[in-house]
């Protein structure tokens, strides 16, 4: 296969047909990738460890084929298939075999949003362009952020899909015959590093970038912090019109002073201060856009209020932080700061984000299982100092001992869970010898959360708050972040009864939000 040839498949019309294709996993990621190629005419071959029933059954369907098997080693029949591309599912870490594989014979290696890209305009709008892409990461409040973008685009007019890492591929949303104004796409650092290889004519070009925020996590993948962080600082490549950044987080301002964009693309800044020219900020209360008017020295336009966003329960500090980013994206747009208001109106964080799930006498419990990493852990301690805190898990190669300095030194207790609980113990006896903590050794799933809250009720007093935000992954003992906060909520419900008190009051506190998007 020539470069040539590759370099041509910038169009769902372009002629794809006999392109031989190996897709690496078979998720929803990969299913997706399968069924778009096999819809182009590609001779497609997935290569898996394990396949979900149902997928394994529409392969043959849709015309593709299914290898199934250990992957320690590249296997015989793709050796045999000889592929012209690799598209990698986003598991698929860099130090993969199959991985090394493909870059080691020079075989061009995608993923799905490089696939996505490229096919991106089977359905346009009516003046014949494809839709627009917004690019959302940051180590933690991207599916917020994401869902907040989408929101604000809808309510402006505009037919808008949260997509990508947020749950939808991106390539579902490209082939929806009904189309898109704007795609409104949540990445993950995996997916980023794929971006990161792209060497084609049409390299993927967004309207607008956002990275939220940096912060150690999936280290393990990357294999080291600057490799992570270089993979992040891709969301920003060939930017066309606003490359939006956290200016309170100085990483995400290098990212965009370095990055290769589009002339005219500008930095536009957030943060909770008061903003200069060409940023977004907080006047008074009062949630500004300077960056998106034509007087913008001397003029802003107000989004929202710090009092309307308690009344929402969206006034924690990282959600406030969220939303301003996703108004830059939504400006950037052209959505107008009313439209803004009232998305925010109608808007709801998802569950096990800083949402409270029950008060019985004078305790409040709150369920942000999401907080995946010690950055999302922290705007949670922040929301909720002096929490009994609930805390361990899966760390990912990640050092908590930070976390634990900065914030658990103020925690009224810690109970350990997970598989790396003895690093946890170990960094509170160092950095907050004074607080007392309680290891959870439950061996079985069931037994994991029951144990946490009959603790918990031992030591909470009225006006305490008790707080499930783990600072780390939930694969050790729990199916997944929302199985891990579910099985706490049950067992929160389990010990007051289904009737206590305040059951629903999530809905209506002002500190809910998100951590780990």
């Amino acid at each position: 296969m020539t470069s040539d040839r590759l370099d041509s498949l910038t169009s769902w019309h372009a002629d794809w047909k006999g392109l031989r294709v190996a897709v690496l996993g078979l998720s929803v990621t990969g299913f997706s990738v399968a069924d778009t190629l096999a819809e182009l005419g590609a001779d497609v071959l997935v290569v898996t460890e394990s396949a979900d029933e149902e997928y394994a059954r529409l392969l043959p369907v849709i015309g593709a084929r299914l290898w199934t098997g250990a992957l320690e080693s590249v296997p015989a029949d793709l050796v045999d298939f000889s592929p012209d591309v690799v598209i990698a599912s986003p598991g698929f870490a860099p130090q993969h075999p199959v991985v090394r594989w493909a870059l080691e014979h020079d075989i061009a290696l995608w993923g799905d949003v490089e696939l996505a890209w490229r096919v991106r305009d089977k359905v346009v709008r009516p003046d014949g362009t494809p839709a627009d892409w917004l690019l959302i990461t940051g180590t933690n409040g991207k599916t917020t952020t994401t869902r907040l973008a989408a929101t604000m685009l809808a309510a402006g007019g505009l037919r808008a899909a949260p997509v990508g890492n947020i749950g939808t591929p991106v390539l579902d949303a490209v082939r929806d015959p009904g189309g898109f104004d704007a795609l409104v796409v949540e990445l993950s650092s995996h997916q980023l590093w794929y971006l990161g290889l792209q060497s084609g004519p049409d390299p993927v070009s967004p309207h607008a970038a956002v990275c939220l925020n940096l912060a150690d996590d999936h280290l393990e993948w990357h294999g080291s912090f600057q490799a992570y962080r270089d993979a992040k600082a891709h969301v920003y490549d060939n930017t066309r019109v606003a490359c939006v950044y956290n200016k309170a987080d100085a990483a995400t301002r290098a990212m965009v002073e370095d990055a290769d964009v589009v002339e005219g693309a500008r930095a536009v800044g957030f943060d909770l201060g008061v903003p200069g020219p060409s940023d977004l900020g907080v006047v008074d209360g009062i949630l500004v856009d300077r960056a998106f008017l034509d007087d913008r020295r001397t003029s802003a336009l107000e989004l929202t209020t710090v009092a309307e966003l308690a009344d929402l329960g969206l006034s924690a500090p990282h959600i406030a932080a969220n939303i301003l980013a996703a108004a830059a994206l939504a400006r950037s747009l052209e959505v107008a700061p009313a439209d803004i208001r009232e998305a925010l109106r109608s808007f709801r964080l998802d569950p096990h984000r800083i949402e409270v799930v029950a008060r019985h006498r004078g305790v409040t419990w709150v369920d942000d299982s999401k907080a995946t990493n010690p950055h999302a852990a922290a705007s949670s301690l922040t929301a909720y100092p002096g929490a009994v805190w609930v805390v361990g898990g899966l760390l990912k190669g990640v050092d908590i001992s930070d976390l634990v300095a900065d914030r658990g030194s103020r925690a009224k207790a810690a109970i350990v869970i997970g598989l790396d609980r003895a690093e946890v113990v170990a960094a509170f006896s160092r950095h907050a010898p004074g607080v007392p903590v309680f290891e959870v050794d439950a061996v079985q799933t069931e037994d994991v959360m029951a144990r946490v809250v009959e603790l918990a009720a031992e030591i909470a007093r009225d006006g305490d708050v008790v707080l499930l935000a783990p600072a780390a992954a939930s694969f050790d003992q729990f199916a997944s972040y929302a199985d891990r906060g579910r099985r706490f909520a049950a067992a929160v419900r389990e010990r007051i009864g289904t009737g206590a008190e305040g059951d629903d009051a999530a809905a209506a506190d002002p500190t809910e939000g998100d951590d780990a998007g």
